[in-house]
């Protein structure tokens, strides 16, 4: 079990990153997990399709009823919303927290993924559900529960707090990915403390990946967007891996044994 000290030890003690050094090595690696990245966001949306069915239903019969009065009776919308019952609208949210878990379990495997083909490793498709269990899924939905916590003051507040906290939050999953022995708080710490840190050239990180994973996906006709959202990913990985570093014995003791070369 890794000690928590350890690694804030090695957040305070890390060099200075190099944001170009990190994203041309994020663009190298991307190169080796661009499929396994459209798997991962196809996963995702297939295990969020069945709440998008439940949520978009009822509009379908709101936007029928509009149409037979040319969209000028607002009695229909009316009638409509107050129709919603707090049992529907609280099967809607838990139903958002309970999926939102399960594909956040799958992102937590796309970054042992990564790893995995950062070192050659051989990857198969029980890789992209590794944290999908029963003995993971209660502390995901934790930390689930802990970003909505988190992010919904941070925006009710004139989303200033949000332009701070969004560093930590997005390190979230990937510090639960390689350290999942840890408790939520623990991971809530290392999150914070990295983010803190590390905050500038994260943020940064993100958002100039997100940008050229929309720009080059919108440039092949929209599609490309499939294949190029994963790239994100990549660069708060390296920042992991740069920072904090693996060590191999341990992460096997922690997530399981290695697939075979």
């Amino acid at each position: 079990m890794k000690n928590i000290q350890a690694l804030f030890q090695k957040i305070e003690s890390a060099n200075t990153l190099d944001f170009g050094t990190i994203l041309s090595q994020s663009i190298e690696l991307f190169k080796k997990t661009w499929l396994q990245g459209f798997l991962m966001l196809l996963f995702t949306i297939l295990i969020m399709l069945p709440l998008i069915i439940i949520f978009y239903i009822p509009f379908i019969g709101l936007v029928m009823a509009q149409q037979e009065s040319a969209f000028g009776d607002t009695s229909a919308v009316e009638a409509f919303f107050s129709s919603m019952s707090v049992v529907y609208v609280f099967s809607v949210i838990l139903g958002a927290f309970v999926l939102g878990t399960v594909a956040i379990a799958v992102k937590a495997s796309f970054y042992r993924v990564i790893w995995l083909l950062d070192g050659n490793k051989t990857v198969v498709m029980a890789d992209f559900f590794f944290f999908v269990k029963k003995e993971h899924l209660g502390k995901l939905f934790l930390l689930v529960l802990a970003s909505a916590g988190i992010a919904i003051p941070s925006v009710l507040l004139c989303y200033i707090p949000l332009i701070y906290t969004f560093v930590p939050l997005s390190l979230f999953v990937m510090i639960f990915s390689f350290n999942p022995d840890f408790s939520v708080g623990e991971i809530l710490k290392v999150s914070f403390k990295l983010g803190h840190e590390k905050w500038l050239i994260i943020f940064g990180l993100i958002i100039v990946s997100s940008l050229l994973a929309n720009v080059v996906g919108y440039l092949l006709c929209g599609v490309g967007l499939l294949f190029t959202s994963s790239f994100v990913y990549h660069p708060i990985y390296l920042v992991y891996k740069t920072v904090i570093g693996f060590n191999e014995q341990s992460i096997i003791n922690e997530i399981g044994t290695l697939p075979k070369e």
